[in-house]
């Protein structure tokens, strides 16, 4: 009988290492005598439903096309934010799932992705496992938001992280230029969980004060309290820069920029305005002659920076995908890679698998200790954590100056 064939598939949103993580899925498949092609599905399960299959064994050809797509941002395979509805619905897409994986003599699925995608995985590996399918389902783990669980941190925040604290640092020496009070208020990702918020705390080097004040989502956001710190900080600094968490909420559970947002197809609310809005506080309630006051969204930037990588991360999202490799070729199935940490300096870290079930709708946020007592700050312990994430350059190919960035014929679909 002809080795079965593997596929792998993106889903949710992108990062500027998640490509790396495909690569190392790609090399290790591609280098086994077990595995016959190397599929690959554009748009996550959306795309696989429609059998938008492309062969990346047909177009993977030299050292060099692997070393591009490892310096990538986004999505080389695209994603979607498909979620498959539970009952006898959901039941119909997964037989259709089956079949078209049956079709392609596919028995190793892969998915890299965030908590949505884990979810999928997991309910996935159960269908088959119920059925008593002989196809392996395997997660590898990516979000910027550092907030999947039993993984010490997650493929593409370090690289995010790293981005956010140089971008903070960059933003305080143009703050200070002129010698008039101001306020620059900066909205970075996070829903939930203030990972990335947290890292702009790597910005304060060399006698830098900047960010002088961090909110979290981890914290109730109180808008009398904020003022009042930020009235103090105005007392002592002339120019401040505040780092603040899209997610931050109040009392009551609100997102603070929730208003007129929309759900996507997994509940989440679409955010964003959180800056503007704290800004607009502090124009309207502190009275101070001349203070300049400015609203910054990072956005996409934090997660798209494939200049400015973290080398940890790309080494470590590679080895995610070659390690989830082994794990199916090993006959694990419902399992996600995780990164265990054993050290901070010196850094030392392994490679572990843990149960999808144990991973899929939970989130993993800043512990409390890790958080100053006023939640303004972040605790040396947090910083320590933080450190080894964002180091080393990424080298990528340039030409003329500019990065070179790998792309798949996704017009070459394959037919079963």
């Amino acid at each position: 009988m002809s080795a079965k064939n593997m596929i792998i598939a993106q889903s949710g949103g992108p990062s500027s290492a998640i490509n790396a993580s495909i690569t190392g899925a790609i090399a290790r498949g591609m280098a086994s005598n077990k595995i016959g092609r190397v599929y690959g599905a554009m748009n996550g399960i959306q795309g696989f439903l429609e059998k938008k299959i492309i062969d990346i064994s047909a177009q993977m050809k030299t050292s060099e096309d692997f070393d591009l797509l490892i310096h990538t941002p986004a999505q080389a395979l695209g994603s979607s934010r498909y979620k498959i509805p539970k009952g006898d619905e959901g039941t119909a897409i997964f037989e259709k799932i089956l079949s078209i994986l049956k079709e392609y003599n596919i028995g190793y699925f892969f998915f890299n992705g965030g908590n949505d995608s884990m979810d999928t995985v997991n309910r996935l590996a159960t269908f088959f496992a119920d059925r008593g399918e002989d196809i392996i389902a395997v997660g590898i783990p990516k979000t910027i938001d550092n907030d999947l669980v039993l993984t010490d941190h997650t493929p593409g925040f370090g690289s995010a992280a790293k981005y956010v604290a140089a971008s903070i640092g960059e933003l305080y020496l143009d703050t200070i230029v002129y010698p008039y009070p101001a306020v620059t208020v900066v909205e970075i990702m996070g829903r939930n969980a203030g990972w990335l918020t947290a890292a702009s705390a790597l910005a304060r080097r060399d006698g830098w004060a900047a960010p002088h004040l961090i909110y979290l989502p981890e914290i109730i956001f109180d808008p009398q309290t904020f003022l009042t710190q930020v009235r103090e900080k105005l007392d002592g600094e002339k120019q401040i820069v505040i780092a603040v968490s899209e997610g931050i909420h109040l009392a009551d559970g609100a997102y603070l920029a929730e208003s007129g947002a929309v759900e996507d197809m997994f509940g989440n609310k679409t955010l964003g305005g959180a800056a503007t809005k704290l800004e607009s506080m502090i124009k309207n309630e502190i009275r101070i002659e001349k203070l300049k006051t400015r609203a910054i969204q990072f956005s996409t930037l934090q997660r798209s920076a494939a200049h400015f990588a973290s080398d940890t991360d790309l080494k470590e999202s590679y080895q995610c995908g070659y390690r989830a490799v082994e794990v199916a070729l090993d006959g694990q199935t419902g399992v996600m890679v995780t990164i265990q940490r054993s050290g901070d300096d010196p850094y030392l870290t392994w490679f572990d698998v843990s149960p999808l079930h144990e991973i899929a709708n939970k989130e993993k946020k800043i512990p409390m200790e890790w958080i100053t007592k006023d939640g303004t700050d972040v605790s040396e312990e947090m910083i320590a954590y933080l450190k080894p994430l964002v180091r080393g350059d990424a080298t990528e190919k340039l030409v003329d100056g500019l990065p070179v960035f790998f792309r798949f014929d996704t017009t070459k679909l394959v037919t079963p």
